[in-house]
């Protein structure tokens, strides 16, 4: 295990705020955003994931976020910088990147739409941490990068120096529990779905990467407290009946959309989604609302 950062708690998978007609990252509205994220008490920020819309941003933009968001956190917390992409070449150069503005770890999705294999994925990840020597969160989301681990062979990626770390974006409970009862000692699983979170910490996950919270910190944070901290099961369901609709509809949407619609309902804007995407329809704010409002967000 790496010893420059230990990570745990509530890490919020991060929105990227942009300018109102989206065409370039609103700094001013990150910055905002963290501050109110952190004085909710979160325990660290992941910027540049699936939440943050990586995929629609230029390598100069998603080394703008990282700047950002590290100047942003002000070293309050850590802040882990998503750094996959399509090559080990571009990852290894974001990656690279981020470790010399202050980052304090990495979240490393595997290279998508061609999936490589199990050795090439353990290669990636080698450069990866060579060029950086930064902790890295193993990024695991095979619906979308199409790479499908067994759970020890997700764990094995720990024998590669710095992988301590995993996101499980699988939403497979059984695996889930495998990783967290049968390979703890081998890699620290954060859940990553977030209708698994209220499961994932009851099974003794050391934490959660998390974007519902960019919604609802204040809520987060209660269960996190109720559940991890002080092991108050009984309130720790009273608050996931709040909670699980909520994530249960963003998981229905384009995810992104949905958590920047949130934002909007609740007053705290972070700009469009980019194209070919967009915000929630009528509808669907309408339905999010009811939601939010049983939650006593609203």
């Amino acid at each position: 295990m790496t010893d420059r950062v230990t990570l745990q708690g509530v890490l919020v998978a991060l929105v990227t705020p942009f300018t109102p007609d989206g065409s370039a990252i609103d700094v001013e509205a990150l910055h905002a955003h963290v501050n109110r994220l952190i004085e909710a008490g979160v325990h660290g920020l992941v910027p540049g994931g699936s939440t943050g819309e990586f995929t629609a941003l230029t390598l100069a933009e998603r080394k703008l976020l990282t700047e950002a968001c590290v100047k942003a956190a002000d070293g309050r917390v850590p802040v882990i910088a998503g750094t996959g992409a399509l090559s080990s070449a571009e990852t290894v150069e974001l990656s690279r990147h981020a470790a010399e503005v202050g980052a304090s770890a990495l979240m490393v999705v595997p290279p998508f739409y061609d999936a490589p294999t199990l050795d090439e994925v353990r290669s990636h990840l080698a450069a990866v941490r060579d060029a950086s020597k930064l902790p890295i969160v193993y990024y695991n989301i095979p619906s979308a990068s199409g790479v499908k681990l067994t759970p020890a062979e997700i764990a094995g990626l720990a024998e590669i120096d710095g992988v301590d770390y995993l996101k499980d974006t699988s939403g497979d409970a059984v695996s889930l529990s495998e990783l967290l009862l049968a390979h703890a000692d081998q890699i620290t699983a954060f859940n990553g779905w977030d209708t698994l979170t209220f499961f994932g910490l009851v099974s003794g996950s050391k934490g959660t990467v998390w974007g519902a919270t960019n919604v609802i910190p204040e809520l987060s944070m209660q269960l996190w407290d109720a559940v991890a901290v002080r092991g108050d099961l009984a309130e720790g369901r009273r608050l996931w009946d709040k909670i699980w609709p909520v994530c249960n509809f963003l998981e229905s949407y384009n995810y992104a959309a949905a958590v920047k619609t949130g934002l909007e309902l609740i007053g705290q804007p972070a700009g469009p989604v980019r194209a070919p995407f967009a915000l929630l329809d009528d509808s669907a704010r309408a339905e999010f609302t009811r939601i939010l409002d049983a939650a006593g967000v609203l």
